[in-house]
């Protein structure tokens, strides 16, 4: 499905005046990659969080969000995750843009400038109201929480067997 992209006003501040601005990868992409707009190198040492500067302002329309989340390869490659991930940019915010990170990896990182750190996604927002009711319709699992549906101890079974 084709859609109509959503235009989205945004001010290149000062130290992002060299950077192209964000853009999908693919034309399959879904999310569009987020350069770091640090002006020297930041060292992000294991265990050690960052915010990176993008060196953008955006307006986002109303109705929207943009969504920010890791880049699987620097999770994967060296530990770089989003501890806040997704981070949420809300329609009214109107600073500079910036992308927490988190070295869970062994070795220091460095970010350098016009780096992909990040990758964003414009998404819909729906509002809720609360209906507040005396009681919850029963499903099957209740009110089972954490590992209540099987998937834990038939991973902890699967490991105590050797499966």
């Amino acid at each position: 499905m084709i859609t109509t992209p959503v235009s989205v006003a945004v001010v290149r501040l000062p130290h992002a005046a060299d950077l192209p601005l964000p853009s999908y990868a693919t034309s399959g992409a879904a999310g569009f990659d987020l350069l770091a707009a640090v002006t020297d190198t930041m060292e992000v040492h294991p265990g050690s969080r960052a915010l990176v500067p993008t060196g953008l302002r955006m307006a986002i329309p109303a109705g929207y969000e943009i969504q920010i989340r890791p880049r699987s390869g620097l999770a994967l490659k060296q530990g770089i995750i989003l501890p806040n991930a997704p981070g949420t940019i809300d329609e009214d915010y109107r600073g500079e843009v910036g992308v927490i990170i988190l070295n869970a990896g062994q070795d220091i990182f460095t970010v350098t400038r016009g780096m992909r750190i990040a990758q964003a996604v414009l998404a819909p927002v729906t509002r809720l109201t609360w209906l507040e009711v005396h009681d919850l319709d029963a499903t099957e699992r209740g009110e089972g929480g954490f590992g209540s549906t099987g998937l834990v101890e038939a991973f902890i079974e699967a490991e105590e067997t050797g499966a």
